[in-house]
């Protein structure tokens, strides 16, 4: 069975671009991309600021789904200029995950739908893995 997942406020993301920004998939939560475009489309020029604001959707979304952090199980981390920012990456990363610690990619990439954008996160979760 699955579930969309639909924070307030993403939901241009279903009516927009006709996705969700998480579906459960049995005890699965696959979320959509998230970069560090502010709800207005806005991308911050600094790197760090644009990180922070992706986790901190993925955050908000795995919260809205009733989990955190503890729970993701793998992540893939998406970026334009990876060797300019990985040290922010790792450090903002650092605040958000939790041990027993998630797998991780970091893969550098061309650029994104919205410019600008440095960074995107693809997340998988399972209920019931975090503390």
């Amino acid at each position: 069975m699955t579930r969309s997942i639909v924070p307030l406020g993403m939901e241009g993301y279903v009516s927009d671009w006709k996705m969700s920004p998480a579906i459960f998939s049995g005890d699965f939560l696959f979320l959509t991309g998230m970069t560090g475009a502010g709800p207005d489309g806005i991308v911050d020029p600094d790197p760090a600021k644009q990180i922070e604001l992706a986790f901190q959707r993925a955050d908000d979304v795995l919260t809205h789904a009733g989990l955190s952090f503890g729970d993701v199980v793998e992540m893939t981390s998406y970026h334009v200029g990876l060797q300019r920012h990985i040290s922010d990456f790792r450090q903002i990363r650092d605040r958000f995950v939790q041990a027993p610690y998630p797998a991780w990619t970091a893969i550098e990439v061309a650029g994104f739908v919205t410019p600008g954008t440095i960074c995107e996160l693809r997340i998988i979760a399972k209920k019931g893995t975090g503390s």
